[in-house]
């Protein structure tokens, strides 16, 4: 914070306009952060949507990853609307942070959060709607499914306390509810990836490129967020104002470094093991897949073949050996 006002003080004294000036310059910079920040986090969805249909296949992604997306986003595009455009928000934001009354919300956030609800939408479609190859193992959780439904509880409970205007709740409250959904959500949302991840042992079939942009807007973000929460007078203050985007930049960045080393450390290279649903609904560990199943299936399917042909030929098959092995006889 101290940095910040040195250099607001310098570009005051360096600017012939004074202040007018330097607002429009530290305006500039704050914009150049959030557009940057919406690029990157916005480009960040398509490498795994062009990979997936270029593959004609959604295996090695988790349903839970993607499905729980669209709801957090859907809570922080709607969050974001209502900072920036609700007068009644604004008003109580005002009244309960009269040191930095002006939130730091900005609109490349709500434009962010317009694009990434419209790609979540579309990348949880590939998995059901596109006709792609997905595993039996890939299904919708019952914890993910309590999740979406205690994100709506809440969701519904605050706006019924802030209609009824029960124990001093507020619009500004349920907006805050909002924050906090998404902000759990993007919690769990990682934890399916990373734990698909390492029961398959790789991460074949997910985009790395996605991680790679995303700790970019993450970055950007935050930095964009202590920026304008400095300037404001009141660093933490407008930041904690903020905690969706604050916590957001933070949780981002802590779970890219995690699928960052699965995929240049741990799994390098590794082909993916392949995942069976047992009876009791679980998942374990059945085989390795790679150039070794392939090979002996591609062998199974020519000796069953071969033995037809022999067949049709004239000649004939006995089965010897207790150990299931065949041998051609010819007659």
């Amino acid at each position: 914070m101290a940095t910040l006002q040195v250099v607001k003080r310098t570009l005051l004294a360096l600017t012939e306009d004074g202040p007018t000036e330097v607002m429009d310059t530290t305006s500039s910079i704050s914009r150049t952060f959030g557009w940057i920040y919406f690029i990157a986090w916005s480009l960040s969805f398509y490498p795994q949507l062009i990979a997936t249909y270029r593959r004609r296949s959604v295996t090695g992604l988790s349903v839970d990853f993607f499905t729980i997306n669209v709801v957090g986003f859907a809570a922080y595009t709607t969050s974001t609307y209502l900072f920036l455009f609700s007068p009644t928000v604004r008003r109580q934001y005002a009244e309960r942070h009269p040191h930095s009354p002006r939130p730091t919300v900005q609109l490349n956030d709500l434009a962010f959060g317009i694009n990434a609800l419209v790609m979540a939408s579309l990348m949880w479609s590939q998995l059901w709607f596109w006709g792609f190859k997905r595993e039996k193992t890939q299904r919708l959780t019952r914890a993910m499914l309590s999740v979406i439904v205690a994100s709506a509880s809440a969701i519904s409970i605050s706006s019924a306390l802030s209609y009824f205007r029960i124990g001093g709740w507020e619009l500004l409250d349920v907006v805050y509810t909002l924050s906090y959904v998404k902000l759990a959500i993007t919690v769990l949302k990682y934890i399916p990836q990373a734990y698909l991840n390492y029961s398959r042992q790789s991460t074949k079939g997910w985009s790395i490129y996605n991680i790679l942009l995303d700790t970019t807007g993450g970055t950007l973000s935050l930095a964009q967020l202590f920026w304008d929460s400095a300037l404001s007078g009141d660093m933490w203050g407008a930041a904690r104002g903020n905690p969706m985007k604050l916590g957001l930049g933070f949780v981002t960045l802590a779970f890219d470094a995690l699928f960052m080393a699965q995929h240049y450390v741990w799994y390098r290279g590794n082909e993916p093991r392949q995942l069976v649903a047992s009876e009791d609904g679980e998942e374990d560990r059945d085989s390795e897949m790679g150039s070794e199943v392939d090979s002996e299936e591609d062998e199974e399917r020519g000796t069953i073949a071969s033995t037809r042909e022999g067949q049709r030929g004239g000649y004939g098959t006995l089965k010897a050996s207790n150990e299931g092995r065949i041998r051609t006889l010819s007659f």
